[in-house]
């Protein structure tokens, strides 16, 4: 092989990869972009060691959008609201880069409380029906609590959402809150683990959610792992994928 050609190939692989790389990034822009769960703030509906994938069209397009969110415009572009009960990710208000995923109870205008556990949206209690107790693992000491199913009142356009809630009690920190009032061009976000999230009932720690800091919804599960098995431990990989969660819609 001649001089020439070694360095032809090599430019031709280089290329290769460089436009690789752009359409991998354009896709996470507007596309999809994967997400895993570190924590048990969204438990049951997400799990420690799920791998999820969300849309970045649904909301449409902010700097949030965009890898490491760059200063480069403000706003929205072909934006609209969330759905009440939509599961988003969002860029934390107070920093800008640390990656939430909540659900969406609260839409621009609407008045939010919490009273003796139970949810109110506009002076009107949720419907809220137990379905018994549920295990938590992994995500501290192991845990029986209570599950119910919760249906939020329809958005716009939108059916009523119900879905699966855990709650230890009815009367924990956050289970008792003034009403608020969820300012405009923003949304108030929760987790279904309702006693184990620090979410927009904390103002000082998140808050109001701005419409410019939602990247995504979360749309369906591409992976899941329990963790039990160490990296090393090859042979115990299969035995850690939680098969069932494989390829499932976040409801």
């Amino acid at each position: 092989m001649t001089k020439k050609k070694a360095q032809g190939g090599w430019a031709e692989t280089l290329k290769t990869v460089v436009y690789a790389g752009l359409i991998a990034v354009g896709i996470r822009t507007i596309a999809f972009e994967p997400f895993n769960i570190p924590s048990g703030s969204m438990i049951p509906t997400l799990l420690v060691g799920d791998y999820l994938f969300v849309s970045k069209y649904s909301y449409g397009y902010s700097r949030a959008s965009l890898p490491f969110s760059p200063n480069l415009f403000s706003g929205r572009i072909f934006g609209h609201l969330p759905a009440r009960g939509d599961v988003a990710v969002f860029k934390l208000p107070s920093d800008g880069t640390t990656d939430y995923i909540k659900r969406i109870v609260g839409l621009p205008g609407d008045r939010i409380q919490v009273r003796g556990g139970v949810l109110f949206v506009n002076g009107q209690s949720v419907r809220r029906e137990s379905v018994g107790t549920y295990t938590v693992e992994g995500d501290g000491p192991r845990m029986s609590v209570r599950r119910y199913q919760e249906t939020l009142p329809a958005s716009t356009g939108a059916e009523p959402r119900t879905h699966s809630i855990i709650e230890i009690s009815d009367d924990q920190p956050a289970d008792n809150t003034p009403e608020y009032l969820v300012p405009a061009n923003h949304v108030f976000a929760m987790g279904d683990n309702r006693d184990n999230s620090q979410d927009s009932r904390y103002m000082y720690a998140v808050g109001f959610v701005p419409v410019e800091n939602l990247v995504g919804r979360a749309e369906f599960l591409f992976f899941s792992t329990d963790g039990s098995a160490r990296w090393w431990e090859v042979w115990a990989w299969p035995f850690t994928i939680r098969w069932s969660r494989l390829f499932t819609a976040v409801r």
